[in-house]
């Protein structure tokens, strides 16, 4: 069938192709707007120099139109910046995915759970869905199906996987009643903090997406105070248990005695308890033996930090939680095990979501600048590299000996700043160390003397770190400006944004930050680096390719 032509821009940075990739012209003035609007609902895909390919797709589109979106101001900014006609396919397409979000309901009458649906032909496709069936109970008319009490959860799951995403208005239990306000002495909250409560509090479930340092603890703050109820709080790790715990104490009304935690060196139950995923996804005789923390109190609320590292056995346990109201707080919502439906089923949609260009913009988080740096691999080395098999080529590219030099250089280049370097491998961390003479954090090193090193950071006592992956989660260093990325998880993009976002809460120099990647030239290093930095590419981060050669020689 032709292809109709709709009014486009004849000289905008898009074309949409009916495959609904969309290519974004790098070069092009109005790039960034575009971008700006196209990340709403779709995602990249792959960044080369010159043009961006970008992908719509069903969860996308279905989280658009969660947050508020319309088919309509989708189909207007493809319009507004394409350059060539949209496809009418497309368009087409991008109308019934859209349209397919809560045409099924999932309601509540009394207690009753009950799947409904004004159309009876969709009810009945369901229906006879053969993963689906065990999940309902009898039907009760042409529009409504019951539903197995246990089964809310996993019934969205299922329903995701067919095609019709559910919209849940079956409510929450309310939950043991606590108080909860903020002590707002000497500071409000920003306005999108307020705009991304506000869009919680009126459904009660789904995730708030904002860039590091924009003050996703302080949404999570406000959440809690908007509900007033008891809340389980759930982190990445001890660490960061305990910098909640410090946030929370210093923005809200709560006191020491109000706050538990309950993780590998203490296990508090209290009417606001900060638990780790290690503690919850920890079995002995192969069961989970915390599992009665989730019952331990009436939570009103769950609140999940970095959603994005969710454990798999927690979606498990969470699919069994969906009468609590619940709060995912992350940075990017990209999972590199591809489970990004089950957090849209299990935690909710995305609800908001700000751009990191956007909070720049607003001063609230610090500009920043991203390098790869790529180095050759020795002779002997390239020898190595050639007869190994695929994960040691990985192995011997990311723990290149030139890249100590090169971190020499920007150490100099960089002196007066404080200065993460960030690795993979721990014989590379001890290397660096002994060469670099800075203390080492791993994830061996005990949380009091992380907390130490830290402290010693912040303060000006330790300039350079030299850390782990420990440092990718939750880690408040608000005086560090640059960070030097030695190895990192293959491809990992969400591992990328985290490191880059330990640099972009603002610090009181007002310095610039500097993000570096280091990557050796012509291995499989450089084909994970192009995949880790898709999504800070489609934030509007570009990078810059700098040869170590020339690095060096310019700082001579």
């Amino acid at each position: 069938m032709p292809e109709t032509a709709i009014p486009t821009a004849p000289d905008g940075p898009l074309i949409v192709q009916s495959d609904r990739t969309v290519l974004l012209e790098v070069a092009h003035p109005q790039a960034e707007s575009a971008r700006h609007e196209l990340a709403t609902f779709a995602e990249l895909e792959r960044a080369p120099e010159h043009m961006h390919s970008y992908r719509i797709t069903r969860l996308g589109l279905w989280n658009a139109r969660a947050a508020g979106h319309t088919a309509d101001e989708i189909l207007g900014t493809l319009k507004r910046w394409s350059r060539f006609p949209v496809p009418d396919s497309v368009s087409f397409d991008i109308r019934e995915t859209v349209n397919r979000y809560g045409r099924i309901t999932i309601e509540r009458q009394n207690e009753t759970l009950m799947l409904r649906s004004a159309e009876p032909a969709i009810l009945a496709e369901i229906g006879k869905s053969a993963k689906i069936k065990p999940l309902l109970g009898d039907q009760l008319d042409d529009g409504s199906f019951l539903v197995q009490p246990w089964a809310r959860g996993e019934l969205k799951q299922q329903l995701v996987r067919l095609g019709w995403p559910a919209e849940d208005t079956a409510g929450f239990t309310e939950g043991t009643p606590f108080d909860i306000d903020l002590n707002q002495d000497g500071w409000t909250l920003r306005g999108y903090q307020q705009h991304a409560v506000e869009r919680f509090t009126e459904h009660g479930s789904g995730v708030v997406v904002l860039p590091c340092g924009a003050g996703k603890t302080l949404v999570g703050a406000a959440a809690m105070a908007a509900t007033d109820r008891s809340t389980l709080i759930l982190v990445t790790n001890t660490v960061s248990a305990r910098q909640w715990r410090d946030e929370l104490l210093r923005r809200t009304t709560l006191t020491e005695d109000d706050i538990g935690e309950y993780s590998g060196e203490g296990k508090e139950v209290k009417p606001v308890t900060i638990a780790t995923y290690q503690i919850l996804t920890a079995r002995r005789g192969g069961a989970y033996t915390h599992l009665a923390l989730l019952d331990a109190q009436d939570w009103g609320l769950i609140v999940y930090d970095e959603v994005h590292l969710l454990p798999a056995p927690v979606f498990k346990l969470t699919a069994e939680l969906q009468a609590r109201r619940r709060l995912g707080l992350t940075a990017t919502l990209v999972r590199e095990d591809g489970r990004e439906s089950d957090v849209f089923s299990l935690i909710g949609p995305k609800r908001f979501d700000a751009p990191w260009k956007d909070i720049e913009a607003q001063g609230f988080i610090s500009p920043a600048e991203c390098f790869e740096v790529r180095v050759d691999l020795p002779a002997e080395d390239r020898l190595e590299y050639a007869a190994a098999s695929d994960d040691q080529r990985f192995r011997l590219a990311a723990a290149a000996p030139a890249k100590i030099e090169v971190v020499r250089t920007l150490l100099k280049k960089h002196e007066g700043e404080r200065i993460l370097v960030i690795g993979q491998y721990l014989d590379q961390l001890d290397e660096l160390t002994a060469e670099l003479g800075a203390p080492k954090l791993t994830g061996e090193t005990p949380v009091a003397e992380r907390q130490r090193l830290f402290q010693a950071f912040r303060d000006g006592e330790e300039p350079v770190l030299i850390v782990s992956k420990v440092a990718n989660f939750s880690v408040d260093l608000p005086d560090a400006t640059v960070a030097i990325q030695v190895s990192g998880a293959f491809g990992s993009r969400q591992e990328e944004a985290q490191r880059l976002g330990r640099l972009l809460r603002p610090s009181a120099s007002g310095i610039p930050a500097s993000f570096y990647t280091l990557v050796a030239r012509d291995t499989v290093e450089q084909d994970f680096a192009q995949h880790r930095q898709r999504f800070l590419a489609e934030q509007g981060y570009r990078y810059t390719i700098l040869d170590a050669a020339a690095l060096e020689s310019a700082a001579v």
